[in-house]
């Protein structure tokens, strides 16, 4: 059997007196890929944020390797090694796409690994040759590459995407869905799509 590496347990979460979110409950085991998949206002992207710990739960508890996710701050969850991947990219426009990737890479390694994981991810996302290409100036699918790059920079041990393919062409959906393939033999993902 599998190491366990996330369990949510009775997860509600409301907005005033709207639930969004009732009574989910998710084990994730190391090697795993699991798709959330439902219609617009199904709760998708509230458990995804709720499972990144942007969100805390009204109710129910959410763990990652045994740590209370409701407990941690953002950035304390993505040093415990979860990768978060939005809908709409999180990127520095005015950086080059390996500035973006050792930013991630730094802030989960420090300086002296950095470097190497930057490397990797950049062969992984294949962005070598357009390492200093400033992001502004990207296409759409680039720049949703460029924040999967970020995320595998950190080199987590579980992702979250959020809609990777969201506004790509037919071609960068089909490569995305290659990478998440490749991704997931090192790595549990979690896909939320439509």
């Amino acid at each position: 059997m599998r190491d366990l590496v996330l369990e949510a347990r009775g997860v509600v979460k409301e907005f005033g007196g709207l639930r969004a979110v009732a009574g989910v409950d998710l084990t994730l085991r190391r090697g795993e890929l699991r798709c959330l998949i439902g219609p617009n206002g199904a709760g998708k992207s509230t458990l995804f944020k709720l499972l990144a710990g942007v969100l805390r739960p009204t109710a129910g508890t959410i763990r990652f390797k045994g740590l209370d996710l409701s407990r941690l701050e953002p950035h304390e969850v993505a040093r415990a090694g979860i990768g978060i991947k939005f809908q709409v990219p999180r990127v520095y426009d005015r950086l080059s796409v390996a500035e973006n990737l050792w930013l991630a890479a730094n802030f989960r390694h420090g300086r002296a690994a950095a470097g190497a994981a930057v490397e990797r991810a950049l062969a992984q996302v294949g962005f070598g040759e357009r390492r200093e290409a400033t992001v502004a100036h990207l296409s759409h699918g680039d720049r949703q590459w460029v924040e999967i790059g970020m995320v595998l920079a950190a080199e987590p041990e579980l992702i979250l995407l959020d809609e990777p393919t969201a506004g790509m062409t037919r071609a960068e959906a089909r490569r995305t869905a290659g990478l998440v393939r490749e991704i997931n033999r090192r790595a549990t993902v979690v896909v939320v799509e439509h």
